[in-house]
């Protein structure tokens, strides 16, 4: 919803971050954390995905697609998919809206010599700090003092967590849950654990602000993990750009964009086959594929 008017063409997990869907910045970490196999769940325009990835692979590796008629929620999607996932080993699950590009690894290896069901990547800043951990023994104590624990809530979720496939007994398939009363139910196991891991690059981009700010972001550093693997373009190379048109560094102008003289296009986000008219301004304007802009647009959505 926060993002209504960018996705009444596109969902959220496609719309363009330097030329490349911003779900495929998720497969890419993953891929460079050594996981080869993915499904996504999906709801608003599921056509989308299939059109983009139409041989169903990334990189060489496999894509299955699910659709939900009507959304489950974080509970129900997991549940959802349980035939597809494997019987005897931990899966990763991943939030389609967030680019990040810390190391799993610690995540990983701590899930794997633990006996937690379930293990939350954490991060100790952010503008949701609701869990609380208890750091001498990586267990999760509360998520938003629904337990009322007096332990502080000092950490974000970071929208990735690891899971070994006996937690799905505690979803039921085809029912619209939340995955919190599950991870509550695992607190008072001690079965839910916690990483925290600071290093590295992490955001939501749940808004169009948090959206430009990670495309500004982009514009100025490559992500260190696996920037080599995603070959971003901050302008595409068969954009059309008139030599007396300026754009800052901190935009990013997609494929067949025509750009006419003098336009200025500044911290400014151009999808895929859109048109800036002549002399036009652009300040934190993003113009979605098809559309065309014209005069001087701030803050805008086109």
């Amino acid at each position: 919803m926060r993002l209504k008017t960018l996705t009444t063409t596109l969902p959220k997990p496609l719309i363009p971050i330097h030329q490349k869907p911003l779900i495929t910045y998720a497969f890419d970490h993953l891929i460079a954390s050594g996981f080869d196999r993915f499904i996504v769940n999906t709801h608003h325009l599921p056509q989308s995905f299939p059109t983009t990835f139409p041989d169903e692979s990334y990189r060489g590796k496999h894509l299955s697609f699910r659709f939900e008629p009507k959304l489950l929620e974080t509970g129900g999607g997991i549940a959802n998919i349980a035939d597809w996932l494997p019987d005897d080993e931990s899966f990763i699950v991943y939030n389609g809206d967030i680019l990040a590009d810390m190391n799993l690894g610690p995540a990983i290896n701590a899930h794997e010599s633990s006996s937690n069901l379930v293990t939350l990547v954490l991060r100790s800043k952010g503008d949701a700090l609701q869990v609380a951990l208890e750091t001498s023994t990586g267990q999760v104590c509360d998520i938003r003092n629904i337990l009322q624990t007096t332990t502080p809530a000092l950490y974000q979720f970071a929208g990735i967590y690891l899971v070994r496939p006996a937690f799905l007994n505690l979803l039921t398939p085809g029912k619209k849950e939340s995955v919190i009363p599950a991870f509550l139910e695992l607190i008072s196991r001690s079965s839910l654990g916690g990483i925290v891991t600071d290093e590295g690059s992490w955001s939501d981009l749940g808004t169009r602000d948090s959206y430009l700010r990670a495309n500004a972001v982009l514009s100025i550093n490559s992500f260190p993990e696996y920037g080599k693997q995603a070959e971003q373009q901050r302008i595409h190379p068969e954009a059309e750009i008139h030599p007396d048109a300026h754009v800052c560094p901190l935009s990013s102008i997609g494929s067949a964009c025509v750009v006419g003289a003098g336009a200025r296009i500044n911290n400014s986000i151009l999808w895929p086959h859109c048109q800036v008219e002549p002399e036009s301004s652009l300040r934190n304007t993003i113009v979605r594929s098809g559309k065309t802009a014209t005069g001087i647009l701030i803050d805008e959505d086109v």
